[in-house]
């Protein structure tokens, strides 16, 4: 085990605590076959306390998984909080299901299944707190969504930036979308952004968070 990965598990435990609820979610999600893809538990608690720092009570996610973040983003919202979150696979979405119904948040989420480029223009903002985990070849497109969706003062978190340095010279279109979507956050005038790498149990990675303007 790398060293990063040991000072990963160590605050996880001594600061992040994660409960048996979000334990489970993970072990759910692996045990349905679905890639163990899903932010850690730090990064989670990460958006957690910004969704709260922030006021939140309307979140937008794109991309679902098992529902490991989108249980996270919900803790972070008062009770009467909605997350709208995007899911392509149905497969997926009913994995996400349950595992948020078990984590008492359900009631609090959506769950959009199908293609998110096809969901989004139905959805009706403003939304506080984006956060994008998706397929990296359409990112650009999630942020311009995001952008169409918030209002002066929303956050927009995109998520696996690095990739192991693949953002520099990686030739695909995963590694093109996510450069494309970093310079839209750059340069935009409606934005203003930072971008941070990480290490820990996910390996080299990061990502980046924009504030949008007036």
């Amino acid at each position: 085990m790398n060293r990063w990965h040991e000072v990963d598990q160590y605050l996880t435990e001594t600061v992040v605590c994660p409960d048996d609820a979000v334990r489970n979610a993970v072990s759910t999600t692996h045990d349905a076959g679905m890639p163990a893809i899903e932010v850690t538990a730090g990064q989670g608690k990460f958006l957690m306390l910004l969704a709260r720092m922030s006021g939140a009570r309307r979140v937008l996610e794109i991309g679902t998984l098992g529902g490991f973040s989108t249980i996270w983003l919900a803790r972070g919202l008062p009770d009467d909080g909605v997350v709208d979150t995007c899911e392509f696979e149905p497969a997926h979405a009913e994995v996400a299901r349950r595992n948020l119904d078990s984590a008492g948040v359900g009631h609090k989420v959506t769950i959009h299944v199908g293609a998110a480029l096809d969901t989004l223009p139905t959805l009706t903002g403003p939304y506080d707190l984006f956060f994008i985990d998706a397929d990296k070849v359409n990112n650009p497109r999630y942020v311009e969504a995001a952008l169409t969706l918030s209002r002066p003062g929303s956050v927009i978190v995109l998520d696996n930036v690095v990739r192991g340095g693949d953002v520099l010279d990686g030739d695909g279109e995963d590694a093109a979308g996510t450069r494309q979507a970093l310079e839209i956050l750059g340069s935009h005038p409606r934005l203003d952004a930072t971008a941070l790498q990480t290490v820990g149990a996910k390996d080299w990675d990061g990502f980046a968070l924009a504030v949008v303007l007036e």
